[in-house]
């Protein structure tokens, strides 16, 4: 699959979308079931298909039985760099370039999954995740389930509730409110972009969402927002499984050899394969 990009000069050029493959081993004669289509975290700005949380997060899963897919999705450029961004980065791109191409490979992947696709992914993949969701919906090719871990959703953070749920270390600064807020406007680009479901799914109309699991951190700032999230999705008749791992920071699943990355891993293998 591919996009369209500005060419120097003026007009388009034709890019590819990459999406990597990972089949289920040892090979079965049985059917894999639906493909997860896994999408990295990273503020939206950064991260790639050979880090943890992609990379290793699909070989794991395809060592439980899972068919899993990653797509390497335009990425924003970093925040503060403001107007001068499209002159220094011009691969980059803010919303909807992301969701653009995370919806091109949604394509590709129910092209090739006769049992269907879920859509998953961690942190700011998480957000695209459910993006791509509502927007699959929207044209009338859902997914049969969704997967989030530790997601941020709506454009505004919400409030961490209590002081030990707070990130703590380097996040405590970087994944402060005002911080994960500059972020998002980074990322969409504009006040309206910021408001639009697609960019931002929390707070908006979730009808048609299909079955989904949501794994949070409980020591972790966006939390707040991966918590109400899923209760808007419950709200929305939606059947929800909600898990807050004890003792879990942020990005663990960017650790493959905590207990936690390992539990998860086993959490999303059972539940997409329908446990």
């Amino acid at each position: 699959m591919s996009r369209l990009l500005a060419a120097p000069g003026g007009g388009t050029v034709r890019v590819p979308v990459p999406v990597r493959w990972y089949e289920p081993w040892p090979v079965s004669t049985g059917s894999p079931g639906p493909t997860l289509l896994w999408l990295h975290g990273g503020g939206f700005f950064r991260g790639g298909l050979d880090q943890p949380e992609a990379h290793d997060v699909a070989r794991s899963l395809a060592a439980r039985g899972v068919r899993v897919a990653t797509v390497d999705y335009r990425l924003a450029p970093p925040p503060g760099l403001g107007l001068v961004a499209g002159r220094l980065m011009p691969s980059r791109s803010r919303y909807p370039g992301a969701l653009d191409d995370v919806v091109t490979a949604y394509g590709e992947v129910a092209d090739r999954s006769p049992e269907g696709v879920i859509v998953g992914g961690a942190s700011a993949g998480a957000c695209l995740a459910a993006a791509a969701t509502l927007r699959t919906i929207d044209e009338g090719r859902p997914p049969v389930g969704a997967v989030f871990a530790y997601g941020l959703f709506h454009p505004a953070h919400p409030r961490v509730a209590e002081a030990r749920h707070r990130s703590g270390g380097h996040r405590g600064l970087s994944h402060a409110r005002w911080a994960l807020d500059v972020m998002n406007r980074n990322y969409a680009g504009s006040r309206t972009a910021l408001a639009d479901r697609l960019a931002f799914p929390g707070g908006h109309d979730l009808t048609g969402f299909p079955r989904t699991l949501v794994v949070n951190a409980e020591r972790d700032n966006m939390r707040a927002s991966g918590d109400v999230f899923a209760g808007e999705l419950a709200d929305a008749g939606v059947d929800v499984r909600h898990h807050v791992l004890p003792g879990t920071r942020h990005a663990f699943l960017n650790r493959p050899r905590l207990a936690e990355y390992a539990h998860t891993v086993s959490l999303v293998a059972e539940w997409t394969r329908g446990g």
